[in-house]
């Protein structure tokens, strides 16, 4: 487990963590609650509606699965359970096992445990889930993919698998200093991801903020085509995001002064925030998935003229959008080399293996 710095690769969910704070702080009151509000943007009494509202809105994704459930030692107030109709709730016994299953089922295998460990004092667990698994409108060509040279963020040269296709000028666009290249999912409400390439020595931090930043703020390439070469990868991080909530203002949730008394009559407070997430990009298309837990303890094509070469040979990012295009549901960094795993075959009909049936509090498409 890592804890959160900015660099090397990393693979994040900030729409998961948002959910799954956001749940929380539903329950809490006074500066608690102020504290979550000035990060969130929401909580207390009105958080639980922006939560509910926010994961229905997510599920209009298609192939995108939110889920999000309780497990408790110390009783949950009546009025807790009935503001987020969208949540499971379920008893914390003294094995993990049921939590396991769940985050296993609700990931499709993608992410097989709960990422953070259920100590004895830990009284509550809150998880939340994403799970995405969609093919590409246009799959890059199995037969293009070959080695290309990749430098990595210490300046190293690679040779890594590299996947290739053209994409319209209307799917790449600058934004400052960085290049965002558009890949769209199938559906009508399909999700996009955006490949965003810095200056050379850029950071995540100066080049991620590009692939949500307003369409004013962008321009057009000056070319008919764009030659697209992105390496083939797998990322897979498990983040502890504890450490970081006193520096986003978050110190009360976290202390014997926390104040979660409208989630449950039992003083708690915040014990630890972690968050897996995995991202896979390959021919056919995008797999990604996010397990955030919050735990808590006892308180007190055609010919081309011009072409533009856009080729992630170096440090890039990736960030997966909703189907509106404005909320990142995943973001990632590839400083290092890509292993390229590539995501599951098709079967004989050209199409993925039908999702796995959603568990109990689960929200997916047409639910």
């Amino acid at each position: 487990m890592r804890q959160f710095d900015g660099r090397g690769d990393f693979v994040c969910s900030p729409a998961g963590l948002w959910l799954a704070l956001g749940a929380v702080a539903a329950g809490a009151r006074g500066g608690t609650a102020e504290e979550l509000r000035a990060l969130l943007g929401t909580a207390g009494d009105d958080a639980a509606a922006a939560v509910t509202s926010a994961a229905r809105e997510l599920a209009d994704t298609e192939a995108l699965a939110v889920a999000t459930r309780v497990w408790s030692r110390v009783p949950v107030h009546r009025a807790y359970r009935g503001a987020l109709p969208g949540i499971g709730f379920a008893h914390l016994g003294d094995g993990r096992d049921d939590i396991d299953d769940w985050v296993k089922q609700a990931t499709g295998g993608q992410i097989e445990r709960l990422p953070a460990p259920v100590l004895p004092d830990t009284l509550l667990a809150l998880v939340n889930v994403l799970a995405l698994k969609a093919r590409w409108q246009t799959p890059f060509p199995g037969h293009a993919t070959r080695p290309a040279p990749f430098t990595d963020a210490s300046g190293t040269l690679h040779q890594v698998p590299t996947m290739h296709r053209r994409l319209a000028p209307g799917d790449a666009w600058t934004t400052g200093p960085a290049q965002v290249a558009q890949l769209r999912c199938e559906g009508a409400a399909g999700a996009v991801v955006r490949l965003v390439l810095g200056a050379p020595d850029a950071g995540p931090a100066d080049v991620l903020p590009a692939a949500w930043a307003p369409r004013e703020a962008c321009a057009p390439v000056e070319a008919e085509a764009v030659a697209l070469a992105v390496p083939r990868l797998a990322l897979r991080t498990t983040t502890d995001v504890t450490p970081q909530l006193p520096a986003l203002g978050v110190r009360q949730a976290t202390s014997s002064l926390a104040d979660f008394s409208g989630l449950s009559p039992e003083r708690l407070a915040i014990s630890m925030v972690v968050q897996e997430a995995v991202l896979k990009i390959a021919e056919l298309g995008v797999e990604a998935a996010a397990a955030t837990a919050v735990l808590t303890r006892a308180g007190g094509a055609p010919r081309p003229d011009r072409t533009l070469r856009l080729a992630y040979d170096r440090p890039f990012g990736v960030v997966v959008l909703d189907a509106s295009g404005r909320l990142p549901l995943f973001a990632a960094w590839q400083s290092t080399a890509p292993a390229g795993d590539p995501v599951p075959e098709p079967d004989h009909l050209g199409t993925f293996p039908p999702p796995p049936p959603l568990p109990p509090g689960a929200t997916g498409p047409g639910r």
